[in-house]
């Protein structure tokens, strides 16, 4: 029988939940899941649910129905997915291979529930391990003088392909604004958390001159403003005296794998809002 999840950002007032939950019974919904909170400071309420169906029922004729019977009423940011449909994912990679290996390994023991129709890169250093997963590669050269006429490529293949949403697994090139425009707050990137302190090219081996006790990633949705977008996850690990650069570079590499995993099965399971440059994410 058909499943969704319902994605939901409003005023808070009164009756709302009632109102919601009522809808779905009515239409023989069994509601399997549901958490709410409410932004006492800007008096925001958000809500996750997930409903299984017992009857058939038509998706669409069931958004239309929320739409006119419970969004418009309380003025509802709202969105509603049918649980069996798999998202597409482009991946973009430059040279660096441990998150593409880590991602890839997940999508193929079907951790992942995403479809990769290609994978983007602005080297050719990592054709092969797409080869090797059998995913499409494309090459796309990225120069000062080149960077609108590649933006215009990548978003004609991203298109072509009904790519849903895009991962950065360490794709080092900054993301063009009309990119970032046709896939708001669905580009996730990941990078090392010692960002501002130590930015650059070598922040782990800055990390270490200076002594840090902590290490950690962050992945985030992409913005205009650099690595400023709303967080989706984050992790840290300690560091001693004893740890040399490449114990650093070894523990990162980790932690960014981890981190950004995690902020993809969020993003894929509808486990996220973004409200004011800010993350909701409902583990």
């Amino acid at each position: 029988m058909p499943k969704i999840t319902l994605l939901i950002h409003c005023p808070d007032t009164s009756g709302i939940i009632a109102n919601v939950t009522s809808f779905f019974y009515k239409r023989h919904g069994n509601i399997n899941y549901i958490d709410q909170y409410v932004d006492l400071e800007n008096t925001v309420f958000f809500m996750r649910l997930e409903c299984e169906f017992t009857a058939q029922t038509s998706i669409s004729n069931t958004k239309e129905e929320f739409k006119e019977t419970v969004a418009e009423k309380y003025n509802m940011s709202w969105e509603m997915y049918s649980a069996d449909a798999k998202p597409r994912m482009a991946v973009f990679v430059s040279k660096y291979d441990h998150c593409l290996y880590d991602i890839l390994g997940r999508y193929k023991s079907g951790e992942l529930k995403v479809s990769i129709p290609l994978i983007i890169s602005n080297h050719k250093d990592l054709e092969q391990v797409a080869q090797n997963f059998g995913i499409p590669f494309y090459h796309i050269p990225v120069t000062a003088n080149t960077k609108e006429e590649a933006a215009e490529k990548q978003l004609e293949l991203l298109q072509k392909e009904k790519v849903d949403f895009i991962v950065l697994a360490r794709y080092m090139q900054i993301i063009p604004k009309s990119l970032i425009a046709a896939f708001p707050n669905r580009i996730i990137n990941i990078h090392h958390s010692f960002l501002p302190a130590f930015a650059g090219a070598k922040p782990y081996h800055l990390a270490y001159k200076r002594g840090v006790k902590i290490i950690g990633a962050t992945s985030h949705y992409v913005t205009e403003e650099l690595d400023a977008g709303p967080i989706i996850e984050q992790d840290i690990t300690r560091i001693s005296h004893s740890h040399s650069i490449k114990d650093l570079i070894l523990k990162g590499r980790d932690l960014e794998k981890i981190v950004l995993a995690n902020g993809i099965k969020y993003h894929i399971e509808r486990k996220t809002l973004v409200f004011n440059n800010k993350t909701i994410v409902f583990t």
